[in-house]
């Protein structure tokens, strides 16, 4: 397939964190964009926060009670 170069201009922090997640996929940076891109596009990225809002939602209770027992206990901590 054919490439074409696109050029963006982002904050050095949001480069940094690009150039960094890319490394750690063994992808370089064209590659992880158009990853990323295609995740999006797909509806990926949707499904997946979607899946864990549900997931939040259906284990709350465990959240909550872990929080209310960290904070009756502030000595104590979690494994």
């Amino acid at each position: 397939m054919a490439k074409t170069q696109l050029g963006a201009r982002v904050d050095q922090d949001v480069a940094e964190l690009a150039k960094k997640r890319a490394a750690d996929l063994g992808l370089s940076i064209g590659d992880y964009l158009a990853r990323l891109v295609q995740d999006d596009a797909s509806g990926l990225r949707a499904r997946a926060v979607d899946a864990a809002a549900r997931f939040l939602t259906e284990h709350q209770d465990v959240f909550d009670e872990a929080e209310n027992a960290q904070q009756a206990s502030p000595g104590v901590r979690a494994a």
